[in-house]
């Protein structure tokens, strides 16, 4: 069973019936011992970073998103739930994450040439990088859904994939159990069931 972080940020609702499309089990929770109980944990997240990272310390996931990873179990971070995995971000201020992968999350207008439009919105290609379980089922170049102002950064040895949008974005990571997707696999068409019937997999 995948346990969905519900903390108030995030869709949902696509997120289940994603799961539900692919023939798992998937709740949407903030209970301690439902998501201790879960084999996987899904963050997503859309929305401002410190906005975020209050309100999972607010519903009482914080920590225990971090000390679930920690012991091994497979999370997967989504748009917003990806950027929370870094150390910080650099949205309007500097604001502490969950510290799971190393590395900060920037404004992609540092990146790109002036004249592109912010935020990153559309169907871009993935640019492998690095083997990951969960691209098992798809293939290089295929396309997924962004919506994006930020991204990560300083993270090369986590990152599995980049996308193309006038310079190089970081479209997904990895660090051991711990997986990101910068865009969002529940909007990404038969391309995103299988990356999350895949996580499934792990």
């Amino acid at each position: 069973m995948v346990a969905i972080i519900d903390y108030g940020v995030g869709n949902l609702f696509s997120l289940l019936c994603s799961f539900s499309a692919i023939g798992e089990k998937a709740v949407a929770t903030a209970d301690p011992a439902v998501i201790k109980n879960a084999d996987r944990i899904i963050l997503p997240g859309v929305g401002a970073f410190s906005d975020a990272a209050k309100k999972l310390r607010e519903s009482g996931t914080y920590e225990l998103i971090i000390d679930e990873a920690q012991s091994g179990k497979p999370l997967l971070g989504i748009c917003l739930g990806m950027q929370l995995l870094f150390e910080k971000s650099y949205e309007y201020g500097e604001h502490g994450g969950l510290g799971l992968i190393k590395g900060s999350v920037m404004p992609i207008s540092e990146f790109i040439p002036e004249g592109l439009k912010i935020p990153h919105i559309g169907w871009n290609g993935l640019i492998f990088k690095k083997e990951t379980p969960i691209f098992k089922y798809i293939n290089n170049g295929d396309h997924v859904y962004f919506v994006h102002s930020y991204h990560a950064c300083e993270c090369d040895g986590a990152t599995t994939a980049v996308t193309e949008y006038g310079g190089y974005l970081t479209a997904s990571v990895q660090d051991k159990n711990v997986f990101g997707t910068q865009f969002h696999p529940e909007k990404s068409g038969d391309t995103g069931l299988k990356i999350l019937k895949a996580f499934t997999e792990i």
